[in-house]
């Protein structure tokens, strides 16, 4: 945790994502575009060289996915705003010290938190910040679900959980979206390939960049089957598709999310991202996912990322010991005998 505290130190002095005094000429309602021309170096190989560590914990500052309705097409806080959300922050901070000051472990030593910045949702298409709706299937769908973050939910079998309670995957594309906590990327590179190294549920995703074919589509997966290519010397550009379908597969899991984690995918499914690099320690980060089985219309969201190479990946032991589907299911099956046999 001391160390997590020194990277958001550091981010605070990097005034990630937009400087907290903004000049008089900063249009305060929209974020400035992401291509800048910046050329990164290039690999032994002539490609752009993204190697190194991207962790998105500075993110994890209270920015929701979804834009609260107050602020309508706005993308950014005002300096007031700004002063608020990082209020907030501070306290939620300071939870870790607080607990250590009374000899307790809880939220505060479980959940990190970065730096509050302006933005006011990382969804930046539609306009007004938010999910769009779903259709009479997605609806269908999101309704038949089962995780442990629904409410009153009775469990009984592994059926009952989705793929992130069974620490299969937390899906695409939440796992490029900030949590509390394992918040770890890295990207390698070989010739004709980049790898995503993610610190949660410990999954890496190969993205060829040699033109290969794609694979059938009737083959799924659960972080689908991706292909890349490079753009302008600049930019990597990664086309997703042959997602696993079903209830249970696409969580997005973060602040201002869906709160019962309610969201399908369909073998529809397509995602578009677009990695710019916009300095030697920067990246601007853009995703479209396109469902049109699940939504009425595709949903897109930006997210700046921050170079750190000292960010140490940790093992994510979800599955050690087994216990908590099993605990689950125990409490459930017993919590429902106990009202049976009180209403006898």
């Amino acid at each position: 945790m001391t160390f997590c505290k020194s990277l958001w130190l550091a981010g605070l002095a990097a005034a990630l994502v937009l400087p907290a005094a903004a000049s008089a000429e900063q249009d305060l309602t929209k974020l400035p575009p992401a291509q800048n021309g910046f050329k990164p170096k290039t690999t032994a190989w002539g490609e752009p060289d993204f190697t190194g560590g991207w962790p998105i914990d500075s993110l994890n500052g209270r920015t929701p996915l979804q834009r609260d309705p107050k602020f309508g097409n706005r993308q950014l806080l005002t300096e007031a705003e700004f002063a608020e959300r990082n209020e907030m922050v501070t306290k939620l901070e300071n939870r870790y010290n607080d607990e250590s000051s009374q000899n307790k472990l809880g939220i505060g030593h479980w959940a990190e938190v970065g730096p509050a910045n302006r933005r006011t949702s990382w969804i930046t298409s539609p306009a007004d910040g938010r999910l769009p709706a779903y259709t009479a299937e997605g609806k269908k769908l999101s309704d038949a679900m089962h995780s442990t973050w629904r409410r009153n939910q009775d469990f009984d079998w592994t059926s009952d959980f989705d793929s992130w309670d069974r620490c299969v995957t937390r899906g695409l594309p939440a796992s490029m979206f900030p949590f509390m906590y394992n918040n770890g990327i890295r990207i390698f590179q070989s010739p004709g390939l980049v790898a995503i190294q993610l610190e949660m549920i410990h999954e890496t995703r190969l993205i060829p960049t040699d033109g290969r074919k794609a694979i059938p589509r009737q083959i799924h997966q659960w972080l689908g089957e991706s292909r890349g290519h490079w753009e302008n010397g600049q930019t990597l550009v990664v086309e997703t598709t042959n997602f696993h379908p079903g209830p249970s597969a696409t969580n997005i899991g973060t602040t201002g999310s869906p709160p019962e984690n309610d969201t399908p995918v369909s073998t529809d499914a397509r995602m578009v991202e677009r990695f710019t690099m916009t300095g030697p320690n920067s990246i601007a980060y853009e995703m479209t996912w396109t469902d049109p089985v699940v939504f009425t219309a595709p949903w897109s969201a930006r997210l700046d990322w921050q170079r750190d190479d000292k960010y140490g990946i940790f093992e994510y032991a979800c599955t050690e010991g087994d216990v908590q589907i099993r605990n689950y299911i125990s409490a459930s099956r017993a919590g429902r005998a106990q009202k049976r046999e009180s209403s006898q």
